[in-house]
């Protein structure tokens, strides 16, 4: 317990709003506090509405513990068994390959009030990034930026004599090793790696068959509200004044539910614009920068906030070139699709916080990994 003391108080010498929580095992990971604020906080056109991100079980809280570092997988025999948790750790190789219920299962099996970051959360943070001009950088491009010249992490895994790169390219890095310009805040104290080096899993969110549906503000971050296909906890956004109801579409159904009240995705000219009716329905995975997602004037000023406040569609007034080439990927053509962020190693200009892609199902690919949160108010 002393050495665990110094270690903290070594931490907090240097990056006062870290600290170091140990879970069920024993083992320590580094957090970062995310203090809670109000959407016009953050938003031009946001209301004086406390950020969904500080909102869980219909209670406010008063922030949240975010993972500093990607996180990794450590398995700990305990007398009674083992655990396989995730840690957020400087120096380590990120878990990839991690489907989304697994890495899910990960955080929760360190305690109570342990979870998989939603994509509330990490909206928070992103838009926390860009209200302050914080912008990270991040591993994007082969072990560096497309912005910096030189590789300046430490890598941890490279492409083979088979693969699509030349042999020995970078692709994963150390967690925590880059520049301070891959830190959110661009200082020691920040959360590293939002931009690039792996995708990561976001809870709380999906597409059915083009219709938005997430869980209420961040009740994503409470394991009691199960986010299983079935669950009743999913709820489609009424497009007129942005209150939360049943979905018109559900994962079970053979074919899309075109039209309706609900907010919907639709792709329009090269672009995806938030509407009520989809007129281009495809299951592929389309694209645009994230500063071309427009919303149809069937989408109230409500809706549009909440869209906002969930990063999911530029400010009112921002341009395309505030976002820096983020892109925005989506699937709206087949019954469900998940939600990772940030980009991977391979992903150059397009990587970013705002950043998403929603092709994928609940299945695993080799560049998502997944980052945990905490909220001590839970359980």
């Amino acid at each position: 317990m002393a050495n665990f003391d110094l270690s903290s108080l070594a931490l907090k010498s240097v990056c006062p709003n870290n600290e170091i929580f140990v879970d069920d095992a024993d083992l320590p990971s580094v957090m970062v506090y995310i203090p809670k604020f109000k959407n016009s906080d953050v938003l031009t056109g946001g209301n004086d509405s406390t950020h969904p991100a500080f909102i869980v079980n219909g209670q406010e809280i008063p922030g949240f513990w975010y993972s500093k570092y990607q996180n990794v997988v450590h398995t700990t025999q305990l007398t009674d068994g083992s655990i396989a948790a995730a840690y957020s750790l400087p120096g380590e190789d990120p878990t990839a390959s991690i489907n989304f219920d697994t890495a899910r299962s990960r955080c929760e099996a360190k305690g109570a009030g342990w979870h998989l970051s939603t994509n509330a959360e990490w909206a928070a943070i992103a838009l926390w990034c860009k209200k302050n001009g914080f912008m990270p950088y991040g591993n994007n491009n082969y072990g560096k930026d497309t912005r910096e010249s030189n590789y300046k992490a430490i890598p941890t895994t490279f492409y083979g004599p088979d693969s699509d790169q030349p042999e020995g390219t970078t692709a994963r890095v150390a967690t925590g090793t880059g520049p301070l310009t891959w830190s959110h805040d661009k200082t020691l104290s920040g959360i590293w790696d939002l931009n690039g080096n792996v995708w990561e899993w976001q809870g709380g969110i999906r597409l059915v068959w083009g219709e938005l549906q997430i869980l209420a503000n961040n009740d994503a971050a409470d394991p009691d509200n199960p986010q299983n296909t079935t669950s009743v906890c999913w709820k489609a956004i009424n497009a007129a004044d942005g209150s939360l109801v049943e979905p018109e579409c559900e994962v079970g159904d053979s074919s899309a539910t075109l039209s309706g009240s609900t907010v919907k995705l639709d792709y329009v000219s090269g672009a995806w614009q938030w509407t009520t009716t989809v007129a281009s329905s495809q299951d592929a995975s389309r694209s645009c920068a994230f500063g071309k997602v427009t919303a149809a004037a069937a989408v109230g000023n409500a809706a549009k906030i909440l869209l906002r406040s969930l990063a999911l569609l530029p400010d009112e007034g921002a341009q395309e070139a505030d976002y820096e080439g983020d892109y925005f990927w989506w699937n709206n053509g087949v019954a469900e699709r998940c939600v990772s962020r940030g980009g991977s190693w391979s992903h150059g200009p397009y990587a970013g916080v705002f950043y998403l892609y929603g092709h994928y199902s609940r299945s695993t690919s080799p560049d998502i990994g997944f980052r945990s949160a905490f909220i001590p108010e839970i359980g």
